[in-house]
């Protein structure tokens, strides 16, 4: 008690703004995993120099330290260590340079992704990744856990867009990592290292990014099937054709259902749905529209155009509505994200339908069908479901893997992944990473307890 005392003190000498009231603590103790902790105190550092007396002040009394975006985590990234201290990135959200000669722009972690998105756009400019959450999620949570999206397909996920990190290290030393230009390989990556490390590294500080500019062209379609094999299949079919969409969203008929119920947004009754956007030159866009909506056709689906703008939005509301959207299909959802190659789609959604009438309990899935990363929602409503849904997370692992995939596309792997790592990694490469754990953080008092179990 007395060292926590002492910390807020030296905390509140340093002018910077902090809390340990019942209601604070409740409120940044969880994050959209449902786990949740009691931190002992929070803090809403301004700079990197507040960061900085933060860290060496936990440093030097072994607290722990946990760093939060907006708590957006579904595997318990942002849940605290019991009576550890709670970084939030609330107060450094500001776009510090956007430089339109190099393409470059350079935030503070707490920027919301959403905000970026809109401010760019005014100058005509792109940032790619889009979280389902871009509209709350910050840029720092994004580069801690490698975000990605529905546009991952055709621009890649956050790390791809990362070229320079500033960070606080675990005893109190501010480093710089990576370049300002595209290219750059002198010594090793250490900014990549740092990309997905869930803050357990190092605490990201200022990040500098890739943008490019906005695309001529949108067009959005929805495609409907009336079989959800029909749908997988004519996914890995655009793929192979050479199509690389801007994104390629897949709902099955358990999504589209509750989307509807959550929102009457007038999706169609069908088994499964894609929403498909292509972006780029006017012409060569239709032609791609053209050839995509032949190869759909063959698969028995239906095509429609987004007419013009609100159109278009009205699908994007409907697809970003589905998480939310499922808690009025049952009271608990046991969230997975998963990635398998595209060709073998067809065969992980025949596996999970399988799965679910042979436990009776629902199964809803959704995702970015064009990378392969699918979002598995296992629905339980009581205890005995919970429990049993919960078995069901390990057999759906193994066939991910059974089919080349991974057991995380773009969550990490937090808490609640931990235990399932080593079905993924090997003891040996397991060890190395836990070196290199030990090297930046050898008191682990970064963000401790995730990704490793």
């Amino acid at each position: 008690m007395n060292i926590l005392k002492s910390i807020k003190h030296l905390i509140e000498k340093a002018g910077i703004e902090f809390s340990d009231s019942k209601e604070d603590l409740c409120c940044y103790g969880f994050d959209a995993s449902k786990l949740e902790s009691s931190p002992s105190i929070i803090v809403w550092p301004k700079s990197t120099a507040d960061v900085l007396t933060i860290v060496k002040l936990s440093y030097d009394k072994n607290i722990p330290i946990i760093p939060r975006g907006a708590g957006t985590s579904t595997t318990a990234a942002a849940v605290p260590k019991q009576g550890a201290i709670v970084i939030s990135f609330e107060r450094m959200d500001r776009i510090l340079e956007i430089d339109t000669g190099n393409l470059t722009v350079i935030v503070e972690p707490g920027v919301i992704n959403g905000i970026l998105q809109k401010e760019l756009s005014l100058k005509g400019l792109f940032y790619p990744p889009d979280p389902a959450s871009m509209n709350f999620c910050t840029i720092g949570g994004n580069v801690a856990t490698n975000a990605g999206g529905p546009r991952t397909l055709k621009y890649g996920v956050t790390g791809n867009y990362v070229l320079e990190l500033e960070a606080v290290t675990a005893d109190g030393r501010v480093i710089k990592t990576g370049v300002k230009t595209v290219k750059g390989v002198v010594g090793y990556n250490l900014k990549s290292l740092l990309v997905g490390s869930e803050g357990t590294l190092a605490i990201i500080t200022k990040i500098r990014l890739r943008i490019i500019p906005e695309p001529e062209c949108i067009l959005t379609l929805v495609v409907t099937f009336n079989k959800l094999d029909s749908c997988a299949k004519a996914c890995s079919k655009i793929i192979s054709s050479g199509i690389i969409p801007r994104c390629m969203e897949l709902m099955d008929k358990g999504a589209i259902d509750a989307v509807e119920k959550y929102s009457s947004i007038g999706l169609c009754d069908a088994e499964a749905m894609l929403l498909i956007e292509l972006d780029g030159n006017y012409h060569a866009v239709k032609e791609e529209a053209d050839r995509l909506a032949e190869i759909c056709k063959n698969e028995k689906g239906d095509i429609k155009v987004a007419e013009d703008t609100i159109s278009r939005e009205r699908l994007w509301k409907a697809r970003r509505a589905i998480a939310p959207a499922l808690h009025y299909i049952a009271s608990t959802k046991i969230n997975q994200d998963i990635v398998v190659p595209i060709t073998e789609i067809p065969n992980m959604l025949k596996f999970l339908e399988s799965l679910s009438e042979k436990n009776s309990i629902k199964i809803i899935s959704f995702g970015h069908a064009g990378d392969g990363n699918l979002h598995v929602n296992i629905m339980v409503n009581n205890d005995q479901e919970y429990k049993k849904g919960h078995s069901l997370v390990k057999e759906i692992f193994k066939e991910t893997l059974r089919l080349g995939g991974t057991i995380s596309g773009e969550h990490g792997i937090g808490l609640t992944k931990a235990k399932y790592i080593t079905m993924e990694i090997g003891p040996y490469e397991l060890g190395l990473m836990k070196g290199i754990k030990k090297l930046f953080d050898h008191k682990n008092i970064l963000n401790p307890g995730k990704i490793f179990p």
